[in-house]
């Protein structure tokens, strides 16, 4: 049954759900759908960076756990065109640029709990016409879901007028107890990535990771190694297929991510340590700390026009599956 884990600024309850199936426990908060906790049985760490409270998610860990979106990742200059009208958006990354749908996307949104079971939680969110600078009337539905030590996500948005949409998970995992990603190796499945600008903006180009530092077809170490870049998975929406996988050489545990979607936006953590961002032992996160492999559209893709389209029709369905599936080596 929900619990009451705080309240917002407003006196809004942030609600916790606790989900089980085979040897997963996921914590689930309606701010955000926020992840907030994922356990398997056996192993003593976390597998995901979270707090034990409500108010770190209400400042530097917002973003942690959190669904983001109605677009996720960076929108060049807070504005796109679409259907021969422009529209000027929230621009809350660098005061020049829209980071994951606005000042208050819906990582700041408190999500309404629609249905819950013991392994299954779904949740929705309505984001006006207008919000953040998006045309439509938004309605999204996102369920949450154990089963066979896959932790799944479904989402699922419909808009009344045409728009752009990318949702994303924006959990930040971790394989062992060493505090940083120095033990892991990563593989993803990509031929190509997105250089990007100083402000982290694509540049245009879809680039070749061969003879790259952006080559991780084959599995490689993660230490002191500093990634915020967009993995072109695919040119389109696809049936859920195998995008990334991630290994800790000091646990023997081993995650592998299936996506639907194009793109695979590859962030380790290099902005810790942060000011009152602290693990679930009360702990400060050191750099390099967790990884979030955030299955999405391509950043800037409602800028870019070859880039794969992020434009939702009108009374058409957005619908995105991401699973991310744990065992031990």
């Amino acid at each position: 049954m929900p619990e009451v884990f705080g309240h917002m600024p407003d006196g809004t309850p942030v609600q916790r759900v606790h989900l089980r199936a085979g040897s997963l426990q996921a914590s689930i908060l309606t701010l955000g759908a926020i992840v907030q906790d994922l356990r398997m049985d056996g192993v003593a760490h976390p597998l995901v960076l979270g707090a034990d409270t409500l108010e770190p998610y209400l400042g530097p860990m917002h973003y942690f756990g959190a669904t983001v979106g109605r677009f996720a990742n960076r929108i060049a200059e807070g504005r796109f065109n679409l259907n021969g009208q422009s529209h000027q958006l929230s621009r809350n990354f660098r005061g020049r640029h829209c980071l994951h749908g606005g000042m208050t996307g819906s990582a700041e949104r408190v999500w309404s709990i629609t249905q819950v079971s013991d392994d299954t939680a779904t949740l929705a969110l309505s984001l006006p016409d207008g919000d953040m600078g998006f045309p439509g009337h938004l309605d999204a539905t996102l369920t949450i879901s154990l089963q066979d030590d896959a932790l799944n996500f479904e989402i699922t948005a419909r808009s009344d007028r045409d728009t752009v949409c990318s949702f994303a998970h924006h959990g930040y995992f971790i394989l062992d107890d060493s505090g940083s990603l120095a033990h892991h190796r990563l593989q993803i499945a990509a031929e190509h990535y997105l250089p990007v600008d100083d402000d982290l903006i694509p540049t245009g180009d879809i680039a070749p990771v061969e003879t790259t530092d952006f080559d991780f077809r084959t599995p490689r170490g993660l230490q002191d190694v500093a990634l915020d870049h967009n993995f072109c998975t695919a040119q389109k929406r696809e049936s859920l297929r195998p995008v990334a996988s991630l290994w800790s050489d000091l646990s023997g545990l081993a995650m592998r991510v299936a996506s639907t979607e194009p793109g695979l936006q590859v962030y380790t953590a290099k902005h810790l340590p942060q000011e009152g961002v602290t693990g679930h032992d009360g702990r400060p996160l050191a750099r390099y700390a967790g990884i979030a492999l955030e299955a999405q559209a391509w950043p800037d893709a409602p800028n870019q026009p070859h880039f794969p389209s992020a434009i939702l029709k009108k009374d058409t369905v957005y619908n995105h599956v991401t699973r991310y599936d744990f065992s031990t080596a």
